[in-house]
C-alpha cells in the first residue's frame, strides 16, 4: 500500500513538473477577424452599393407612403402609374439587394480563406519564435490574460502586408 501511495505521489509530482514546463498561448480569432484590414477594405469596397440600396429602400418607402396617403384622391391613371412605378422600383431594389448580398458573401468567403491561411502562418511563426507548446483559440471558457497572443498575431499580420 505504501508503495502504491509513493508511486501515486511520484506520478503526481512528475505530472506537475511536466505541466509547469508547458507554454500555452491563446488567440481570440473574433478580435483578429474584426480588426483585419482585408475585411475593412471589403466593407469599403461594397459601401457605395450598400448606400445605393439604402437610398432605393428610402425611395420605396416614400412611394408607398404617397400611395397610402394620396391613393384615394388620385385619378385612376395616376394611381395605376404610381403602383407600376412602385412595383418596378420594388423589383429593382430586390434584385440589387440580392446581387449585392451574393457578391459580398462571395468576396467575404474568398478573403476569409486567404486571411485564415495568413493567421495560421502568423500563429505558427509566433509559436516557434516564442517556443509555445500549445496555442488555443476562442473555444476556451477561461484564460489568463498573460496567455493572450492576439495582439502579437495582429501585429504579425500587419507587418506581413
Amino acid at each position: 500500500m505504501k508503495t502504491k501511495i509513493a508511486l501515486f505521489l511520484g506520478l503526481l509530482l512528475a505530472s506537475n513538473v511536466c505541466l509547469a514546463e508547458l507554454k500555452v498561448g491563446i488567440v481570440y480569432m473574433n478580435t483578429v477577424l474584426k480588426e483585419a484590414p482585408e475585411l475593412k477594405r471589403l466593407e469599403q469596397e461594397f459601401s457605395s452599393r450598400v448606400k445605393k440600396i439604402k437610398s432605393m429602400e428610402t425611395e420605396l418607402k416614400s412611394l408607398e407612403d404617397k400611395l397610402n396617403r394620396d391613393g384615394a384622391v388620385m385619378s385612376e391613371s395616376e394611381r395605376t402609374n404610381l403602383e407600376k412605378k412602385l412595383r418596378d422600383k420594388s423589383l429593382d431594389y430586390k434584385r440589387a439587394s440580392e446581387e449585392t448580398g451574393y457578391d459580398l458573401n462571395t468576396r467575404k468567403n474568398q478573403e476569409l480563406g486567404k486571411l485564415q491561411r495568413r493567421i495560421i502562418e502568423a500563429v505558427q511563426a509566433i509559436a516557434k519564435e516564442q517556443s509555445f507548446d500549445l496555442v488555443l483559440y476562442d473555444g476556451v471558457l477561461y484564460a489568463n490574460d498573460k496567455l493572450d497572443i492576439t495582439a502579437q498575431v495582429q501585429k504579425k499580420l500587419a507587418s506581413a502586408q
